[in-house]
């Protein structure tokens, strides 16, 4: 099977790409499922089941995730073709633009399909393009998830994520502002980024934490401690960069894997995410509908255990 007839196939089923036949995977006190599937399901904070492979949006934006994007139509239909594919979990930040990809995401797709989960962030300020400055004072919090809510045209954020701590505030004051929110219905659950095991556990002392967005990737494994922190937990793990960023994945071993699987090196590089942990729910972003389809298509890629065995140790 060649590259673009897998790719052909894996679409052909429309939403059936990630839904289809999958195993259900649960937070909160149900047990993980032992057999796993690179399609599962995911069920965030225990009532919110995820098809485990979403889409990150922070590329709709413009260059530098600054401002508008060059083609605000194909933005759209990027996101529209999002939720055709089966495509549950949308990521997002006000950062974003800023403001710009809550923006695209409510012009797209409100009325929001039922099982459509919003996941956005607040904490960081964008003072000019590539420039990402964090602030966690409990009042700016409260008006970021207020303004959010507005321009999700939302009632409720089912995932608000704290998107960094803020060293020059602590913690427990920039959740509790977290926390107020969720307390008045306005927030569902609540997520960190970029945190260690020790500040999950200092987080949950204030608040229930579902969720840790870290970067994470085939070829960057420096949060692997809070991913197995995540797994004994149960809470999900969103690997921010799942297939390498701006530069990519650029090593040739795994390119020439990903060929003897008939694949692309990215297809491979999120399998490997879904096959590594049940826990984790990649979310790949771009700005190109074709890229976006390749991407999906990696939920169908099935290779035995011994072939993730060679894929794991080229990798390393």
């Amino acid at each position: 099977m060649t590259r673009r007839k897998f790719l052909d196939t894996t679409l052909a089923g429309g939403a059936t790409l990630i839904a289809g036949g999958s195993t259900m995977i649960f937070a909160a006190n149900s047990p993980a499922v032992t057999e796993l599937g690179t399609s599962s399901v995911f069920r965030l904070g225990g009532d919110l089941p995820l098809n485990r492979l979403g889409f990150g949006a922070m590329r709709i934006t413009g260059e530098g995730i600054w401002g508008w994007p060059a083609d605000r139509g194909n933005a759209l239909k990027v996101l529209r073709r999002v939720v055709e594919l089966g495509v549950n979990l949308i990521d997002t930040a006000d950062a974003y633009g800023p403001e710009t990809s809550e923006l695209l995401i409510a012009e797209a797709l409100h009325p929001y399909p039922k099982d459509l989960v919003i996941a956005t962030k607040g904490g960081l300020t964008r003072p000019g393009p590539g420039q990402w400055v964090p602030n966690g004072r409990p009042e700016y919090l409260t008006q970021c998830v207020e303004k959010s809510l507005k321009r999700l045209l939302l009632e409720r954020i089912d995932l608000y994520q704290l998107h960094r701590i803020d060293p020059k505030v602590p913690m427990e004051e920039s959740l509790g502002a977290l926390k107020k929110m969720q307390e008045a219905g306005k927030i569902r659950h609540i997520g960190l980024s970029e945190v260690s095991p020790a500040e999950i556990d200092r987080a949950r002392k204030v608040l229930p934490i579902v969720s840790v967005q870290n970067q994470y990737n085939i070829g960057n494994r420096r949060w692997e401690k809070t991913l197995t922190y995540c797994e004994k937990e149960r809470l999900g793990f969103m690997p921010w960069s799942p297939i390498g960023g701006n530069r990519g994945l650029k090593d040739n071993a795994l390119e020439a894997a990903a060929k003897d699987y008939h694949a692309s090196v990215v297809q491979l590089a999120l399998a490997w995410l879904l096959h590594r942990s049940p826990v984790i729910l990649p979310i790949p972003g771009t700005s190109s509908v074709a890229h976006l389809e390749e991407n999906m298509a990696a939920a169908k890629l099935k290779l035995t255990a011994e072939e993730w065995k060679r894929v794991d140790t080229l990798a390393s």
